[in-house]
């Protein structure tokens, strides 16, 4: 296909991606790696808010690059370097037990913080406190799939570019505004300043979902804080919202993961959302 295999996993570039394993490596390199078909087809759509494309680099076994062509040509014309490896060399990069020949190298794709207020959001969910990569991937897919305007990670939170969290994420990442690294104060300061109403999902809220939906109380424009997977929210970030919700439990099940309660609260805020609009 005009481009050489990479034989050997001690190639330069190889050597080059393997290192954005590593958390140092992708904050100084400002790369990340996305695996497989569904990730690097929404990379090769993706471009940042400079305009230029976000994927860099492309690996593809010789059975992927067949089985994928749209995707292998799709990127060449983004100008993305092209790289046929062995599937040996796939393996030695990948973060998954069973790589499907397809590995991305990404440009960072946050945005920054005053970009998303100036859209003017109406559905938001921040990760305050969240440290588990694959919940903070799953949360961000559940995000997009309820039509949450963008998705802010906390300084407190993990790192969005675990390859973990862009595996969970399915893709979405590459779909909706990401910002990442501010003080969750900064973060209910900015969204309240934009008329936002703040609400932490927390299993002790004195605020039952339910009521809050009965009441009409969420139609407008809203920003749902989610907390760590095992301890939730600590006191003082529940003392920023404007109301601390609970998702109620109808049966005999103890509570709710992360991600389902995500899901629950941001489905609630964008069906309220959408009959509003309706009317």
């Amino acid at each position: 296909m005009g481009t050489p295999e990479l034989i050997s996993p001690r190639s330069p570039r190889v050597t080059a991606a393997r290192r954005l394993a590593k958390r140092a490596f992708r904050g100084k390199e400002r790369r990340f790696i996305a695996e497989g078909p569904q990730a690097v087809r929404e990379a090769v759509a993706h471009r940042g808010e400079d305009g230029e494309p976000t994927l860099t680099e492309l690996f593809t076994t010789a059975e992927a690059a067949e089985r994928y062509a749209d995707i292998v040509d799709a990127a060449r014309a983004t100008g993305a370097r092209i790289h046929h490896a062995a599937d040996a060399v796939l393996a030695d990069v990948s973060q998954t037990v069973t790589p499907q020949g397809l590995l991305g190298v990404c440009r960072f794709l946050d945005s920054p913080f005053e970009s998303v207020l100036r859209a003017r959001p109406r559905l938001v969910a921040v990760l305050a406190h969240v440290r588990d990569p694959g919940n903070a991937g799953t949360v961000l897919r559940c995000a997009d799939a309820a039509g949450a305007d963008a998705v802010v990670l906390t300084d407190a939170s993990v790192d969005l570019y675990n390859p973990k969290s862009v595996r969970a994420s399915a893709g979405s990442l590459f779909h909706l505004p990401v910002v990442v690294g501010i003080p969750v104060e900064q973060a209910v300061r900015g969204l309240r300043d934009e008329g936002v109403r703040v609400l932490a999902a927390d299993g002790a809220g004195e605020s039952d979902l339910d009521d809050e939906l009965d009441a009409d109380t969420m139609d407008g424009p809203t920003a749902w804080i989610f907390g760590n997977e095992a301890w939730g929210l600590p006191a003082e970030t529940r003392a920023l919202a404007d109301a601390v919700v609970r998702v109620p439990i109808h049966g005999k099940a103890e509570s709710l993961n992360l991600a389902t309660a995500a899901a629950v609260c941001l489905y609630a805020s964008a069906r309220a959302q959408r009959v509003l609009r309706a009317c």
